[in-house]
């Protein structure tokens, strides 16, 4: 079974102050990758191939489906590196409440839910954590975050999340097409590596923050999330709720605390 690749190469021209040239472009992939529980269709979604075990772990994780890191081990692969399957016990749940009704687009997280009720998820609870971080510590993930980017470094077409410690180390960083899978990624290495809860870590994600990027981080346990760009307002909302420690517009030496700002302190 031949592993797929994260980059595709292409011949491009370009148009650069009165000139043309041709040359080989790097674009990043995007494929779709089904994931089956018990032998019945979950969802689709369009992802970059890579920690596909990871992204499926992580997603059924985050939508209530699987409940802890004993059940990862349980994930493989199907007929291609475009399914994943998973052999869950669902202790008696119906599928056909679970399963979303509609392929996933890179783009959105919740694209295939079929109600508006089905977009909250059930039994998310406060982070449980001590965790703060020092302003200066805070300000020094994007930089990490863009140089461990080794795909993005290539294509410029990606989207990355990643966890850091107290004192910013940076404990892992993954990369997709879509903010919602490399999220997912994330939460499915923490499962396998069993760190669930991220109560110790901060997640830092590209793009913004929105509601079902709060959502993913808060099932995990994460006490604080950052972005480089805005939040919405339901995200903000929902950080709210929950004491998650909500941070945007991280750039530089400047930020935006937007929920719970006891957890970021100046020295």
């Amino acid at each position: 079974m031949s592993a797929s690749r994260p980059i595709h190469l292409t011949r491009v021209d370009e148009w650069n102050d009165g000139s043309l040239r041709s040359f080989q472009d790097c674009l990043v992939a995007e494929e779709p990758l089904e994931i089956r529980v018990n032998d019945e269709p979950f969802t689709v979604t369009m992802r970059t191939p890579g920690h596909d075990l990871e992204l499926a772990t992580g997603l059924l994780f985050t939508e209530g489906v699987m409940k802890g890191a004993s059940q990862a081990a349980s994930l493989r692969y199907g007929s291609t590196r475009n399914i994943v399957e998973a052999g869950l016990e669902l202790d008696g749940k119906d599928m056909n409440k679970l399963r979303r009704n509609l392929p996933a687009t890179a783009s959105c997280g919740i694209c295939g839910k079929a109600s508006i009720d089905s977009i909250r998820r059930q039994g998310i609870a406060r982070p449980d954590s001590r965790l703060s971080l020092v302003a200066e510590v805070l300000c020094s993930f994007p930089g990490k975050l863009k140089s461990s980017q080794a795909v993005f470094g290539k294509t410029g077409g990606l989207h990355a999340a990643a966890l850091f410690n107290e004192v910013g180390e940076l404990a892992v960083v993954r990369e997709d097409i879509g903010r919602h899978n490399a999220v997912d990624k994330v939460i499915g290495w923490a499962l396998h590596e069993r760190r669930i809860p991220l109560s110790d870590y901060a997640m830092m994600v590209s793009g913004r923050g929105g509601f079902e990027i709060v959502q993913k981080a808060l099932a995990a346990g994460v006490p604080i999330l950052a972005s480089v760009s805005a939040p919405s307002s339901l995200a903000v909302q929902l950080a709210r709720e929950f004491s998650m420690t909500l941070i945007g517009f991280l750039r530089g030496s400047r930020f935006v605390i937007y929920s719970a700002p006891s957890r970021v302190r100046s020295n």
